[in-house]
């Protein structure tokens, strides 16, 4: 398969540090750059621009929730208005840092609670969609399998990449075990790798409880906010490459298919 790493990335704020930006964009294919709202700010922004542009990584806004004090993972009901304007905003604002560095932004993929609630709610995800289209008909959507989110920008004709997670569980609905429960998140490098290959050859979901659910898939997540980020993506592009796989960016991804 041609496949891509996504990793989210420019997640630091002032003085302090998120993640291993600069040797897991030696890894990923991808990065998704925080936009100053979940976390991020303009000074890691540009420097997450200029390491993605060295590295030859693709980037896209990683846009997310006002709340940098909960990273992002708190539910917020705002109006749809409100809403379509939060995310043009972000957008705009790594679209144009990029451009002035002399790097495109080829990507969405929104973050946290409103990725989730995204992923569940139509009409969430139907805003969201309109402010990237309304934005950028060309940007690719990275969206989860099997979310309303997918289907939603595939039904607005919007291009769309869709990701599994190689250190996340799924539940037997397709969806994402919520962080609080047990088993959650994968910990060590070996079981996300068995993670990743078992839904690679299965061709889809494979869930919690050991069932399968069909499902197409582009990229593969691999998040940046944990102590074995570098060596759990590292391990996993390896693994990837010695099982045949090709890797390359979101935009080498869609153009192949």
């Amino acid at each position: 398969m041609l496949l891509n790493l996504n990793a989210d990335l420019g997640e630091s704020f002032g003085p302090w540090t998120m993640g291993d930006d600069i040797h897991l964009l030696d890894v990923v294919n991808t990065a998704n750059v925080a936009c100053g709202f979940h976390a991020g700010d303009p000074s890691v922004m540009v420097q997450t621009i200029e390491l993605a542009l060295r590295s030859g990584v693709s980037i896209g806004a990683h846009p997310g929730f006002p709340d940098l004090q909960g990273f992002g993972r708190r539910a917020m009901s705002l109006p749809d208005a409100e809403l379509f304007a939060l995310i043009q905003y972000q957008l705009s604002a790594l679209d144009g840092m990029s451009r002035c560095r002399g790097l495109t932004m080829t990507h969405v993929k929104p973050h946290g609670a409103l990725n989730n609630m995204a992923c569940e709610n139509t009409e969430i995800a139907s805003v969201i969609i309109q402010a990237v289209k309304h934005y950028n008909s060309e940007l690719i959507l990275l969206a989860p399998v099997l979310s309303q989110l997918a289907i939603a920008a595939t039904k607005a004709s919007l291009p769309v990449a869709l990701e599994i997670f190689a250190d996340r569980t799924y539940t037997a609905q397709g969806t994402l075990v919520n962080r609080r429960q047990p088993g959650a998140v994968i910990e060590t490098a070996d079981g996300c790798i068995a993670h990743v290959q078992s839904m690679i050859k299965a061709q889809g979901i494979v869930t919690q409880d050991g069932s399968f659910i069909p499902a197409q898939f582009h990229s593969i997540c691999v998040h940046g906010d944990n102590a074995h980020a570098v060596e759990t993506a590292r391990s996993i592009k390896v693994a990837l490459l010695a099982d045949g796989h090709e890797l390359g960016t979101l935009p080498d991804v869609m153009s192949g298919q």
